[in-house]
């Protein structure tokens, strides 16, 4: 009998291969610039002969001292791939796509039991005790889908973030974000669906380490690319599309165990979302397919299942 974590693989790794999943960087990535595959921050583009992309160096400069400690994308999301769709369509407003909602929250999960040892260890800082999301800047209302779909299934506390009135806009701002309460010396698990310049991530970082926050972890689940950019032409010619590959990530390192990081047993109301979705289904089924969210984001929009159990316990570290 498969555990709930290898059937919720099982469901991954029977979807399409739509993933440009990451694994670590080459040797020498850091003290080699000109032979740097990505960005040594956020894994993106670079200009030859540097270790950093524009605005990550560009970041460095304007907020040294309250970045995030780690960057860690899950795949890139390739302009124009099914992919980078699923990541637009999971939020699009007002008519978010079901089937894609399914396929992100499956992936985050995933990778969190997988791979959170690695991340954590990156970043220099103990498991999470706390959680947050970037906020949207398109004045979306509600809370951001990515806060409503994962937060029924991570039990650190949540950290609020809220952007200031009239501090939209698409460089660093360490004055953007508000945060809510961060005890002293908390550890900070961050997550966002996209990174395009990191500008909104970092300046949530930036937010809640002013608020107390010791570290910050940022888990971004698309690191976007588009194939107009002249310097992403050597990531994309070495970019193939897979299914989910638990063994690997960003900043793996050979010897830290992956897996079973997040207790198997509470993932039952996850595993209940992935009956019938066509797209992924493999030869068994599992659970009840997310229902739409529809409407405007209301806070009883989301079906019983992905809302999770009212009073069940949650996944933690």
């Amino acid at each position: 009998m498969p555990t709930p974590w290898e059937s919720l693989r099982t469901r991954l790794r029977s979807a399409p291969p739509t993933l440009y999943q990451l694994g670590p960087p080459p040797a020498g990535l850091l003290r080699s610039p000109a032979a740097a595959a990505g960005c040594s921050v956020c894994r993106g583009p670079v200009r030859p002969g540097f270790a950093r992309c524009y605005q990550c160096g560009r970041h460095d400069l304007l907020g040294h001292g309250v970045l995030a400690d780690a960057v860690v994308p899950v795949s890139y999301a390739i302009k124009g791939t099914a992919f980078a769709d699923d990541l637009w369509r999971y939020k699009s407003y007002p008519a978010p796509g079901a089937s894609a909602r399914t396929p992100v929250l499956a992936l985050l999960l995933a990778f969190l039991n997988d791979h959170g040892p690695c991340v954590w260890r990156h970043a220099a800082m103990p498991p999470p005790d706390r959680l947050a999301v970037v906020p949207t800047g398109c004045g979306r209302p509600g809370p951001h889908p990515l806060l409503r779909l994962v937060s029924p299934y991570l039990r650190p506390p949540l950290t609020s973030l809220a952007i200031r009135p009239g501090r939209q806009g698409r460089d660093l701002d360490l004055s953007r974000f508000r945060a809510g309460q961060v005890p002293a010396g908390a550890s900070v698990l961050l997550l966002d669906d996209s990174w395009v310049s990191g500008a909104s991530a970092q300046s949530a970082a930036a937010a809640l380490k002013l608020a107390g926050a010791s570290h910050v972890a940022i888990v971004v689940l698309g690191r976007h690319i588009n194939p107009a950019d002249p310097s992403a032409g050597a990531l994309i010619a070495g970019a193939a599309p897979a299914r989910y590959d638990p063994s690997t990530c960003a900043v793996h390192e050979a010897g830290i165990s992956t897996g079973g990081y997040l207790p198997g047993h509470e993932l039952k109301s996850v595993i209940t979302l992935f009956r019938s979705l066509p797209e992924i289904a493999p030869a068994q089924s599992f659970g009840r397919q997310i229902g739409g969210c529809g409407g405007r984001h209301s806070p009883g929009s989301l079906t019983r299942a992905a809302r999770g159990p009212r009073r069940g316990p949650k996944l933690e570290w």
